[in-house]
């Protein structure tokens, strides 16, 4: 069989009904799994847990962000900044929220 051959063949028509409302039910039942219990998605929970990390060297978490998020550092932090208003997010991390939140309050009191 040819390379024409192949691409002569039409593709199999989907036709609306039981299978594919139950495919796009199991979609969704995914999306639920991956908002996880805090109801943070995975990027939100990605970013939590990057700010968590320690930082050894200058430019470090930058890079990261970078890296591991595909993110400015402007972007990130505008991010990290909506979650700590969040109730999901002190839900999912309590301890390192109210850190977050106590450090931009005193920034903020200082200006």
């Amino acid at each position: 069989m040819g390379a024409d051959e192949e691409t002569a063949r039409p593709e199999p028509e989907r036709t609306d009904g039981p299978q594919q409302e139950q495919e796009q039910e199991q979609e969704q039942e995914q999306e639920r799994q991956q908002a996880g219990p805090a109801g943070l998605d995975a990027r939100d929970r990605a970013v939590l847990a990057l700010e968590a990390r320690s930082w050894r060297t200058a430019g470090a978490k930058e890079r990261a962000v970078r890296e591991e998020l595909g993110l400015s550092s402007t972007r990130y932090y505008q991010l990290l900044n909506g979650l700590l208003d969040r109730p999901e997010a002190l839900a999912h991390a309590p301890v390192l929220v109210n850190r977050l939140r106590r450090v931009r309050d005193a920034r903020r009191a200082a200006r």
